[in-house]
């Protein structure tokens, strides 16, 4: 039967159509080493162009030259090379006398210093569990003491890169960029509340300078930093008794990152309020630090898109507040595209322990869950 005949066909057509690389032409399986080798560095360079990475191929086993200095992205590499469909193994190049005269001839070819807005990842991956962490999120809180017992929490940050190193000083990419952002919290239940409606009870604004710098599994963070918080109108009216104050404040900090295993990291960091302002003082000194756990892993090729779960702690220490522990403590879902880094959709429940992080009423012990969904690195 002719109909027959041409359905193991289009099963393979499919099957190669719903590979990681987009729309890989049946010829690259059965070509010779030359155009097999040609085809994996334009996708490599389309996605990664920034780092130079080097193909080699070889009766369809590939070698990768050039690997940034730098795990997560020299990973999510590999992988997005090993999953092209006819590649047999993936190797590393490393810098033996064995590979020296296979890499002679790609490193004198003319190469970029820097690039200018990189967009693809960060070199110094997002801290999921702060508070205060710089992203999109909508979220629904409950048993807060400050907020009240139903609440909204809703912010708008963003991190823009501006120029971004290339091999520098012990071949690692430094960055430099800017942050900024907008937490604000609505208290939907709000006691009194005369007019009726959801109530604003506090906006935080912030605004953030990063120098970020990674090499292999380790990533650090130097920054400079302000956050001023301001009550909101509907909670002045309801509480005319409740003086204003104003949490003006200038940071400067600097995070130690290290990625133990694919899916583990560990960070910590010092900082110091430099200036606060005299309505609302703060004694100088904090640290901060947590872990990251990503676990069960999937792919979804149809939709070219990677899940996994993840499990995230952060931990705050202020001169201020006595040296106090304080806790946010994170599980959830996040989606990313298939090579793993990039931006990436999270779905979270978080409970927070210790001190509000709400402008003035930050020196106040609360406790509270939430349920989120967050969209950034």
């Amino acid at each position: 039967d002719k109909k027959d005949e041409e359905e193991p066909e289009q099963e393979g057509e499919v099957a190669i159509f719903l590979s990681r690389s987009d729309s890989i032409p049946p010829e690259v399986e059965s070509g010779d080493d030359q155009y097999f080798e040609g085809y994996i560095q334009a996708l490599v360079d389309m996605h990664f162009s920034e780092y130079r990475v080097v193909v080699i191929a070889r009766d369809k086993e590939v070698w990768l030259a050039n690997l940034p200095n730098n795990s997560l992205l020299a990973h999510a590499i590999t992988t997005f090379v090993r999953d092209v469909p006819g590649v047999r193994a993936v190797h590393v190049v490393r810098d033996t006398p064995k590979h020296e005269k296979l890499r002679e001839k790609f490193e004198n070819r003319p190469q970029m210093n820097g690039i200018w807005f990189p967009q693809m990842t960060e070199l110094f991956q997002p801290l999921v569990a702060d508070p205060r962490n710089v992203t999109y999120t909508l979220g629904y809180r409950t048993g807060d003491k400050v907020a009240g017992r139903s609440a909204v929490d809703i912010s708008l940050g963003d991190d823009f890169g501006i120029y971004r190193w290339l091999d520098l000083f012990l071949q690692g990419d430094m960055q430099i960029g800017i942050e900024a952002g907008v937490w604000s919290l609505f208290n939907l239940d709000p006691h009194p509340n005369p007019d009726g409606g959801t109530a604003l009870l506090n906006t935080d604004f912030y605004f953030g300078i990063p120098l970020t710098y990674a090499r292999d599994a380790w990533s650090f963070r130097l920054r400079g930093f302000h956050i001023s918080s301001h009550l909101g109108d509907e909670f002045i009216v309801n509480h005319p008794e409740v003086r204003r104050l104003n949490p003006s404040s200038e940071f400067i900090d600097f995070t130690a990152s290290y990625q133990l295993t694919n899916g583990i990291r560990f960070y910590a960091f010092p900082g110091a309020i430099v200036h606060s302002d005299p309505t609302f003082r703060w004694k100088p000194f904090y640290v901060q630090y947590g872990t990251e756990v990503r676990f069960g892993g999937s792919k979804f090729r149809f939709h070219k898109l990677y899940g996994t779960f993840l499990m995230a702690m952060h931990w705050r220490n202020f001169q201020e507040l006595s040296w106090d522990f304080d806790g946010t403590y994170l599980f959830g879902y996040e989606v990313s595209k298939l090579q793993g880094i990039g931006r990436k959709i999270r779905v979270y429940a978080r409970y927070h322990h210790g001190y509000s992080l709400e402008g003035q009423f930050s020196k106040q012990k609360t406790h509270y869950g939430e349920f989120n969904l967050n969209y950034g690195f």
